[in-house]
């Protein structure tokens, strides 16, 4: 080490200087003295290729504590006051003596602490970068062939390279042409980081100059950032369609994080080589291509009126396959300053897929209410017939595109709704074989789209897009008829049925009315008469998933116009209701979760199935007890939550069934949920319980009782005989053994309840009901079996004095605070983590391991 040049001092435990904020968000020491102390052991047991120290995991955490270290101290200073880092650092030139992992950690280290220009320059005298950076060092050693090594030597490059020195080193050290040639690498993620360092060098290289200054040409930027635009320039130029892909890939990253004037200089010099790709056939890196363009588009720096810019987009788009052009139509379209011209050329590329659909299967003699100039091209109909995967892929393209245009502040205006709408409703008629074309090419479309299940469901998404813009009447009621026959047909697999259902629901919410009207029109309650025979045919479906969507569209339908006479009457007419709460027992758990929270909407709106007599399960019980039985019995966790779910709906809404005892309710649920042992279930529980206490309580704020009479004083419940009703329930012992559920969420919930408990009446208990002290016997003894750990153990029966001394006891805030944490915080120290790589390798007793 000392042949090397670097002379470190004496070994110097330093005591607590900075308090160590964050290694996986636990509060620790920065290089406390025990750390210091682990520290040689731990350096030494990795530079020995014998010991297999730790795994990857362990080593990434060690290298983030490192560079919270060199972000608070200096990196010199670390490495002067221990000399164990220097050693291994240097250990490394010799890397037969080093496995790959360590290796690849080093490289990374010395970065970390290389990042800082002093201890940049100390770590270069003795050659030690050159030794690891350099075209002779890492870069001859058999190591080189593993990818985590090359990927290592990356990263340590980017992580030293934030000074004028390090630049310097790169451009002496040959590391940047190692870099090119890194770009091309076997592995994804080397090539990909490769990239990611040459945007990062040219960024530092370029961000010296001052503020205002003029940006000097290309020709007179410093060396390594003319290395790398030349070798930008020549992969344009290159007959290799990957050495193009990569250089666009920098650029496009270059113009997405670099905002700087000299990105304009940077453009001027290379559009001539982007321009010469258009030249070519086929052009080279498309998609690159596509990317790097609108990654310019979006620069805020650049003078688009001058920089012909806009010209190369159109000219892109003109020249471009359909479904190559769609994703840079999309992408022009989101543009903030781009020129109408272009707009509408753009907006043309994305709708010349559904002309060529309406002028293939009509016989008008164009596609009527589309823009001017909006044609289907020669090249788009080929596409189109050309092959099912083709006509198939470009259509889903073309479909969701629109879809996610439509809802965009940069929408095109007008929008031609008409025209989209035919054009979709028809495609749905060539997917069910019912349309009628009118052309050769039509009946080739309906051959190629004939029960095409991805080209329906993409239809279906757009067409309930669409339910949002204003249709004439005879296309809206098209529209229900194609979504009826898409409902009954029984070629309609699972998932097309799920997809019209929720586009029948949207049709249903906005079927051209105005903002403030909810009731459903004439023209919908004559689709529903239709509709609801066939929601009864799929809750009987033998697929569980046509009978869970047939369900789930049912609660919605019930939510939004359960209230409506006209739809009540028509649901009444059906068989709906009793069908729906026949699959309270479907044998299939999402079906049964379902079925619950249909039943839920039914009862709460009024409309539950009248029972067939008096001797039927539901005219003995009611669907309360029947729910009550899911939540005890069921064997599955999404029906019981679905039940919880439900009772809290009732709860909150007052449901009558609620509302005739709402204790014993609350006492029966609270019994079932504290035995379920589904988390969710019991969160679920604890909710049910914070919205009884609001309205127990007189919310949306409890007064104390000693105000009344004042103005704007209500008249609450009295304190005490609301506490003693929760001593009666299981409420509270359902709250403090949730306090300590192993599941953090439900402790979590159960603290946040009992704050809010103690909150709104510990307050408001009398001077004599806060110093009684009669039951301080009972409440130590409860809470001593808790510090004990007997958790489980009931409290017993607790006047409302020994219930508002427990929850004055409670240090809730504190617990809070802990609940916030990760679970595993205390083990996420520094010194934890040394001690686990240290008794991997049987350098620590056993009994200082941190084996937890």
């Amino acid at each position: 080490m000392r042949g090397m040049g670097l002379e470190p001092r004496p070994t110097r435990i330093r005591g607590e200087r900075i308090s160590y904020p964050d290694l996986g968000g636990t509060a620790g020491l920065i290089m406390d003295p025990e750390c210091a102390r682990l520290l040689p052991a731990l350096c030494a047991a990795l530079a020995d290729p014998r010991q297999l120290v730790a795994d990857d995991t362990c080593l990434e955490k060690l290298l983030d504590w490192f560079k919270t270290v060199t972000e608070a101290e200096s990196s010199l200073q670390l490495l002067q006051d221990h000399p164990c880092l220097v050693e291994l650092l240097s250990h490394v030139l010799k890397p037969q003596d080093v496995s790959p992992r360590v290796l690849s950690f080093v490289l990374r280290l010395v970065g970390v602490f290389a990042a800082q220009e002093d201890c940049f320059q100390y770590l270069q005298q003795g050659e030690l970068l050159l030794g690891l950076f350099g075209e002779s060092g890492a870069l001859s050693w058999a190591a080189w062939s593993i990818p985590s090594v090359r990927s290592g030597w990356i990263q340590g490059l980017c992580s030293l390279a934030h000074h004028p020195s390090a630049l310097h080193f790169l451009a002496d050290s040959g590391a940047v042409d190692r870099i090119f040639s890194l770009q091309g690498d076997p592995s994804l993620f080397v090539a990909s980081a490769a990239s990611q360092l040459l945007v990062h060098i040219l960024a530092l290289s370029m961000q010296g100059g001052a503020s205002g200054s003029l940006v000097p040409e290309a020709a007179a930027w410093p060396v390594c950032a003319q290395k790398i635009v030349n070798h930008v320039e020549e992969s344009l130029h290159s007959k290799a369609t990957p050495q193009v892909t990569q250089a666009l890939n920098v650029l496009t990253t270059t113009f997405g994080r670099c905002h700087n004037p000299w990105t304009g200089v940077l453009w001027e010099r290379l559009r001539p080589a982007v321009a010469c790709l258009f030249e070519r056939n086929p052009i080279p890196a498309v998609h690159s291509l596509m990317d790097f363009l609108l990654s310019v588009a979006r620069s805020p720096v650049l003078n688009f009126a001058a920089c012909g810019l806009w010209e190369m987009l159109a000219q892109t788009l003109s020249c471009l396959s359909p479904t190559q052009a769609g994703p840079l139509a999309l992408g022009t379209l989101k543009l903030q300053h781009c020129p109408q011209e272009l707009r509408t050329q753009a907006f043309g590329v994305l709708l010349q897929p559904l002309a060529c659909i309406l002028r293939a299967t009509t016989q008008a003699p164009g596609p009527p209410g589309f823009p001017d100039g909006t044609v289907g091209s020669s090249l788009t109909v080929e596409t189109l017939l050309s092959s099912k995967s083709a006509c198939v892929g470009l259509l889903c393209q073309t479909l969701a595109q629109l879809e996610e245009l439509q809802v965009l502040p940069q929408c095109p205006s007008p929008w031609p709704q008409v025209p989209l709408l035919q054009a979709t409703v028809t495609i749905l008629h060539l997917c069910d074989g019912s349309a009628d074309p009118s052309s050769s090419a039509g009946g080739r479309l309906c051959g190629t789209l004939g029960g095409c299940v991805r080209v329906q469901r993409a239809a279906l998404d757009f067409l309930g897009t669409l339910s949002q813009g204003t249709s004439p009447l005879e296309l809206v009621l098209e529209v229900f008829a194609v979504l009826v026959k898409t409902l009954e047909s029984p070629e309609s697999s699972p998932m097309v049925l799920k997809k019209a259902f929720q586009a029948t629901l949207r049709w249903l919410q906005n079927p051209q009315k105005t903002p403030s009207s909810s009731d459903l029109s004439p023209d919908a309650l004559l689709f529903l008469g239709e509709l609801f025979p066939i929601l009864q045919k799929r809750l009987c479906s033998p697929c569980w998933e046509v009978r869970d969507s047939a369900l789930e569209f049912l609660t919605h339908l019930i939510r939004h116009w359960g209230g409506q006479a006209d739809f009540r009457e028509a649901l009444h007419s059906s068989e709906v209701p009793t069908l729906a709460l026949q699959l309270l027992r479907d044998p299939e758990s999402y079906v049964r979760a379902s079925a619950v929270g249909a039943a839920g909407q039914l009862s709460s709106r009024g409309l539950q199935a009248t029972p067939a007599g008096p001797e039927s399960p539901q005219a003995q019980q009611g669907l309360l007890m029947e729910l009550m039985h899911i939540l005890s019995t069921d064997s599955e966790g999404f029906p019981r939550r679905a039940v919880l779910q439900v009772f809290t709906e009732w709860l909150r809404g007052g449901h009558a069934d609620v509302v005739r005892d709402t204790e014993w309710f609350v006492a029966t649920v609270l019994q079932a949920v504290s035995r379920d042992l589904d988390w969710e279930v019991r969160v679920q529980g604890l909710e049910l319980a914070r919205v009884f206490l609001i309205q127990a309580m007189g919310q949306p704020s409890l007064h104390c009782p000693y105000t009344v009479g004042l103005p704007g004083a209500t008249s609450p419940r009295p304190p005490l005989e609301f506490l003693q009703t929760l001593c009666r329930l299981p409420l509270f012992e359902f709250a403090f053994c949730a306090l300590l559920d192993c599941d953090r969420p439900v402790a979590q919930k159960a603290c946040d309840l009992l704050l809010f408990l103690r909150d709104k009446t510990v307050p408001c208990s009398s001077p004599q009901e806060a110093g009684d002290g009669s039951n301080s016997a009972s409440v130590e003894a409860a809470l001593q079996r808790w510090r004990e750990g007997e958790q489980t153990q009931p409290l017993g029966d607790l006047e409302p004095e020994a219930m508002l001394a427990i929850l004055r006891s409670l240090d809730l805030e504190g617990l809070q605070g802990r609940l916030a944490k990760s679970s595993d915080h205390v083990e996420k120290s520094p010194q934890s983590l040394l001690q686990d790589m240290l008794a991997t390798v049987g350098v620590l007793e056993e009994n200082e391991a941190d084996c937890y």
